[in-house]
């Protein structure tokens, strides 16, 4: 042993001093490249560059807006060149040569996906509002006025318009009010159809998920019931040779995180089955040895209708999952950690359900309704797990689990000719289901702009009345008169004056009341909310803060640093990439 201590200790000595050698030479190049020069800008100068490349972000995302939007094609390093018409995804592929244009463009891309993240649509209506708050800002700062002041005025009466817009909502009512929010988002009549049929079928609980088809066209599946990722442990299980599935009707179920190997600890359980002539259901962690082959017999030979399967997930999950079958089927969760053990379990014990079908790789369980209250307890504390999920992850699967217990999941499947046709349609999907999401959440408001043109004619002048400070008055009538912006870039974008469809709606509104206005997809003034051209309040909402908050600080920038970008070329990368190879190479070597 002594010797072999002597051993490691040199060879430990010998990495570290390799080591060491490796990191002083790495560390002598990283500090030339590291302490790059900066460039410092000030006052006007610092915001002139800002509002350049907001400009060039805003100019680009905003011919999408609108039934009569265009798209746009960004080019890729890899495969053919993308098509896109949604707002967020363009801002993202935008990134400019001049390093302090480009603090602009990164300041949009934030406001883009906040509205993305937040409410999943309005990312284009949230980035129109945020050029035309800066540029306003803008003239109002050169001019003179307190840009922390105006900032001020823009986030108070930001507020003051948000709860207006909560004040007009109208909560959804009926399939066609999803259909309509949908149709509008994706901007295809045939998308809201199909979004609105998956809602209506999985009901609030279910979950809606896009998949990609290998047909031209697109396809609508349900699936019903509590879905497992796992299937039957043996063939052997199997009844139904043709479609190769188990189907038990009226099982009972046994959920237990344990592995089941030992016949024995079983015995009692299924000869209390026997008796009864019920069929049973085992999820269990595994089946294994003297008890899977047992289990094999009883089915073969008729005695015993049994099908075991392997528990969904991993860890902790698998847990939970376990807790989630227990609870829809009413059956006790056995584990020893709450000091129930297989041997112990007896029939009453065993949980109950319609129907179950296990296929090779999916068991579906189909609810015989009796724990309604307690399935929807469970969902609820789910719900409030998810909220509180500290990763994207966590939060899926919260509500995966949520569609699981509650009503099932739709999955519709995007079929298209090409592969540009096919991630454009996927984009439009995804912003449709959350928009439609959004609805459910605090409601439907008039579509095409026309529901902050009212606020800004008939709420102006109370808002406004509302500010003791000049300066923080001149912030409020900025965002005011921003809010007239979505609408006027609707009616550019169909190849109309905005300013003339503008003084028709606020006409129209005076004349018969709110929810008027123009619908571009067939140029005609009209009732909106009857004609079926709505926006979620929630996206609406979000549009106005984000486009608030990051405007105003804009406005009060009075410097800006940048690094000073290093043009390398091609040989010089290539210098660059051998010799940092070599020095790895050295430390390896002396390792």
């Amino acid at each position: 042993m002594k010797f072999h201590s002597i051993a490691l200790t040199a060879a430990l000595l010998s990495q570290t001093s390799a080591f060491t050698t490796t990191s002083t030479g790495v560390h002598t190049s990283s500090t030339s490249t590291a302490l790059n020069a900066k460039t410092v800008s000030f006052k006007e100068d610092s915001r002139k560059k800002l509002v350049s490349g907001i400009n060039q972000v805003a100019n680009a995302v905003k011919v999408t807006l609108g039934p009569k939007g265009r798209n746009v094609v960004l080019e890729r390093n890899y495969g053919a060149p993308e098509i896109v018409n949604d707002g967020v995804t363009i801002a993202r592929e935008i990134s400019l040569a001049d390093p302090e244009c480009n603090v602009g463009v990164r300041l949009v891309q934030e406001v883009a996906s906040k509205s993305d993240s937040k409410a999943g649509d309005g990312t284009t209506t949230s980035t129109i509002m945020t050029q035309a708050i800066v540029n306003n800002g803008m003239k109002a700062v050169t001019s003179g006025v307190n840009p922390i002041a105006l900032n001020a005025g823009i986030k108070k009466a930001a507020g003051m318009v948000t709860d207006k817009v909560r004040d007009l909502a109208t909560q959804i009512n009926g399939i066609e009010d999803l259909q309509s929010v949908a149709t509008i988002a994706s901007g295809s009549v045939d998308m809201g159809r199909i979004i609105a049929q998956a809602y209506d079928k999985v009901g609030e609980n279910g979950s809606t998920v896009i998949e990609e088809s290998q047909t031209l066209f697109d396809e609508i599946e349900f699936t019903e019931g509590l879905t497992i990722d796992r299937g039957y442990i043996s063939p052997y299980f199997v009844k139904d040779q043709e479609r190769q599935v188990a189907e038990l009707v009226s099982p009972r179920v046994l959920v237990t995180d344990a592995k089941i190997d030992n016949v024995n600890e079983i015995v009692p359980l299924l000869e209390q089955l026997v008796k009864t002539k019920e069929p049973v259901l085992m999820i269990a962690e595994d089946v294994t040895g003297d008890a899977l082959s047992a289990l094999v017999v009883n089915k073969m030979r008729g005695v015993l209708d049994v099908v075991a399967i392997r528990a969904p997930g991993f860890g902790q999950r698998r847990k939970a999952y376990l807790q989630d079958i227990a609870i829809a089927t009413g059956a006790t969760y056995v584990a020893e950690e709450v000091g129930i053990t297989l041997d112990s379990v007896t029939t009453d014990m065993l949980g109950t359900c319609d129907r179950v079908v296990i296929a090779k790789e999916l068991t579906t369980i189909v609810t015989d309704g009796k724990q309604e209250a307690a399935i929807e307890a469970r969902i609820a504390q789910i719900k409030r797990e998810g909220e509180e999920a500290d990763t994207d992850f966590d939060k899926d699967k919260a509500q995966e689990r949520v569609a699981a217990l509650g009503g099932g999941i739709a999955r519709i499947k995007v079929g298209a000719a090409t592969e540009t046709e096919l991630k454009d349609k996927k984009l439009r999907y995804e912003d449709a289901l959350n928009s439609v999401q959004s609805a459910r959440e605090l409601g439907i408001v008039p579509g095409g702009g026309a529901c902050l043109a009212y606020i800004q004619d008939k709420f102006t002048a109370e808002i406004l009345d509302s500010f003791d400070d000049e300066d923080q008055r001149a912030g409020a009538a900025i965002l005011m008169k921003s809010l007239s912006e979505p609408c006027c870039q609707v009616a550019e974008n169909a190849g109309i004056e905005g300013a003339v469809v503008l003084n028709k709606i606020v006409e129209l509104c005076n004349e018969k009341g709110f929810g008027f206005g123009w619908n571009a997809a067939n140029n005609k003034y009209c009732d909106l909310m009857e004609a079926g051209v709505v926006d979620p309040a929630k996206v609406t909402i979000n549009a106005v803060e984000n486009s608030a908050s990051v405007a105003g600080l804009v406005l009060t920038t009075e410097c800006l640093v940048t690094e000073i970008p290093v043009f390398e070329s091609e040989e010089d990368m290539q210098r660059r990439f051998d010799s940092e190879g070599m020095g790895a190479g050295m430390g390896m070597g002396g390792m």
